[in-house]
């Protein structure tokens, strides 16, 4: 069963399908509505549907042909089908082939959080077809550089500076530029992955700028802002909290928001209370106890779990949506 949507399967769910026939006995699709705001029961149900529909069973393997959403959606699916089956991811986009690809760690949104419904569902390989990106609207493209410039920071230093030195061609869609920015970010990320499979302390790391931003998307509301300029406007957030809290050099953290800048992506965070912040980020995943956790830069090229008063965050927030304001 091949998992797409509305926009990926125009341009690539033919050419799947021709390849996976002699492979599989028989090859259905479905091409699930696109956007962030159809990660929901409904979509996966829908996929329940065709997988039932088509008469699949445990022998089954599920692909996920498209982005971040498609791929969550599709893992989670396959996690719970018949118990678990198989599924191999083929991402299209950048954010997906560098990050939600990678990991296992499938899920659905909720209205009060993102991914807060899911499981973790390793896939059999992950197939991360470069020429795929030509097709990539330039805000997608953005928005996946920021999840390639986040390894820089909590893992690899040098990597950052070469993507301070190479972002014009990536940008341009440099194929040897592009090639070597998700290898490398593949590199970074299974590697903490084997070390900490269910998130269960070092893991964490790669969620730099996640808790700020998974409240942004869900104060939006989901898809008004896509998940990589939210996490762009949070690792700006993220690190100027560790600046406040004497664990990373300021000179750092503006170059980190200055490459995010040139990059084209957000570097102030949109107007909501803060309170609404703290509400929002409390319901992250990585918060214990109602006390919220966030991932700290702990100097450059290294990341922990850390946590911060509410009015040292609150401080944080008010300077980003000032700005923005």
């Amino acid at each position: 069963m091949v998992v797409s949507n509305s926009t990926v399967a125009p341009l690539y769910l033919e050419r799947l399908e021709r390849s996976l026939q002699g492979r599989h006995p028989r090859v259905h699709s479905i091409a699930l509505p696109d956007g962030e705001q159809h990660k929901d029961w409904a979509t996966l149900n829908a996929v329940f549907d065709a997988l039932l529909g088509s008469r699949c069973d445990r022998d089954t393997t599920v692909y996920a042909l498209g982005g971040g959403v498609v791929g969550d959606i599709a893992g989670f699916a396959a996690a719970c089908f018949m118990r678990g089956v198989p599924h191999i991811q083929v991402p299209t986009t950048l954010l997906a082939q560098v990050d939600s690809s990678v990991g296992g760690k499938t899920a659905i949104n909720h209205p009060l959080g993102k991914n807060l419904i899911g499981a973790f569902h390793q896939p059999q390989v992950v197939l991360c077809d470069i020429d795929t990106l030509v097709t990539l609207p330039d805000r997608e493209l953005r928005a996946g550089l920021a999840e390639v410039i986040k390894y820089g920071p909590i893992a690899d230093w040098a990597f950052f500076e070469w993507i301070e030195d190479r972002l014009d061609d990536l940008l341009a869609r440099d194929r040897q530029a592009l090639m070597h920015a998700v290898r490398r970010s593949c590199e970074i990320k299974a590697g903490v992955v084997a070390l900490d499979e269910r998130e269960g302390g070092s893991r964490a790391a790669l969620n730099f700028g996640h808790t700020f931003g998974h409240a942004i998307e869900a104060g939006l509301g989901f898809g008004t802002w896509l998940h990589g300029e939210a996490v762009a406007a949070g690792m700006v957030m993220a690190a100027a909290l560790s600046v406040r809290l004497g664990m990373l050099d300021r000179h750092a953290s503006e170059r980190l928001e200055s490459l995010l800048k040139r990059c084209g992506l957000p570097v102030q965070a949109p107007a909501m209370a803060p309170e609404r912040y703290l509400e929002l980020m409390r319901l992250d995943k990585k918060a214990r106890g109602g006390e919220i956790r966030f991932t700290l830069l702990v100097g450059r090229g290294a990341a922990r779990l850390g946590t911060a008063s509410d009015d040292l965050v609150r401080g944080v927030i008010a300077q980003a949506v000032h700005r923005s304001s």
